[in-house]
């Protein structure tokens, strides 16, 4: 028998984000955990907001994500202000070292797809790039479902769901998604396939404002939060689920940081840590599942702080327009 709540598994920042959401539109939402709401993949990531530098050519990716990176300055101050709580969010800038020849090929496209970007002598400069801390998102996102009334269920994996018994059901599980078995009316639902791609990330406690705009070449990047904290990323590693952390890979990190930021050449790291994210060969996933009442949010690979904003307002919105 259906009932009139949405079940959603997952609550990462995507999860978390949608069920707020509906709860805003006044559906009543379970948000459903394995672990602790924002545990896992979302408190790994480093925050940035870069979808320019992410982005060099036309895709639904630089889509998604230049529209999804015009909702964020409101997103954050509405979790500012609805919760109280603080939420570290700069747009800093970005300069992405690039060939000149790339550089002014990327710049025509961007400039056209209506991104502000300046050509330098080593590359580009995006002006309106920015950062978040996840760990703050996370910490506003469960006040703001509290006062919504989301029921928020942590510690409770679930291997099996039948979506009949909800008005709908969102898989917002990241690397996990796909080893959930969801069924419909007694079949069973086909999810696309994600998998893990593990990414080392290192931290220093420098003076706050020492690093000025991030920096970024490739996949080596630099970030500085307002409290002084950088983080020094990544690196991608198909090898499962392993949690290991390989001290050669941070040294290598902090290597080619260090040739982004000089200071750091003489800077100890004070944190070493990995996260996993949910690559989809077909991803990301923002869409519901034909024929039934499940929606998919989950393969947002390197870009799921980014992508918030966008797949809570999509699916939050078509599941909040159902007929009651």
């Amino acid at each position: 028998m259906e009932n009139e709540s949405v079940a959603i598994i997952g609550a990462g920042i995507i999860g978390s984000s949608i069920a707020w959401r509906l709860a805003q539109s006044g559906v009543h939402v379970t948000l459903f955990d394995a672990g602790t709401l924002g545990g896992e993949t979302s408190s790994a990531g480093a925050g940035m907001l870069s979808p320019g530098g992410e982005f060099e050519k036309p895709s639904v990716w630089f889509d998604l994500g230049t529209e999804s990176m015009r909702m964020y300055p409101a997103f954050v101050d509405e979790l500012r202000t609805a919760t109280g709580v603080p939420v570290d969010f700069q747009i800093c800038g970005c300069r992405q070292f690039v060939e000149t020849e790339s550089a002014r090929r990327r710049a025509e496209f961007q400039i056209r797809a209506g991104v502000r970007v300046e050509l330098t002598p080593d590359g580009l400069f995006y002006p309106m790039d920015a950062f978040v801390d996840p760990t703050d998102v996370v910490r506003a996102l469960r006040v703001a479902c509290k006062a919504q009334d989301v029921a928020i269920v942590e510690q409770h994996p679930i291997s099996e769901i039948a979506s009949e018994q909800y008005r709908a059901v969102v898989i917002a599980s990241g690397v996990w998604s796909t080893q959930i078995r969801v069924r419909h009316r007694g079949q069973p639902v086909p999810l696309p396939p994600v998998k893990p791609i593990k990414g080392h990330l290192i931290g220093f406690q420098l003076a706050p404002g020492a690093l000025g705009p991030m920096l970024r070449r490739g996949h080596s990047y630099v970030l500085q939060r307002s409290n002084g904290f950088l983080v020094a990323g990544s690196n991608e590693e198909d090898i499962g689920f392993d949690r290991s952390i390989d001290p050669k890979i941070c040294d290598e990190i902090h290597h080619h940081a260090a040739e982004l930021f000089p200071p750091l050449a003489n800077a100890a790291p004070c944190a070493r840590w990995i996260g996993l994210r949910p690559f989809s060969p077909d991803g990301p996933h923002i869409s519901r599942v034909d024929g039934t009442n499940v929606w998919l949010a989950y393969g947002h690979f390197r870009n799921g702080i980014l992508l918030a904003p966008l797949t809570a307002q999509r699916i939050a919105g078509e599941i909040a327009a159902l007929p009651r």
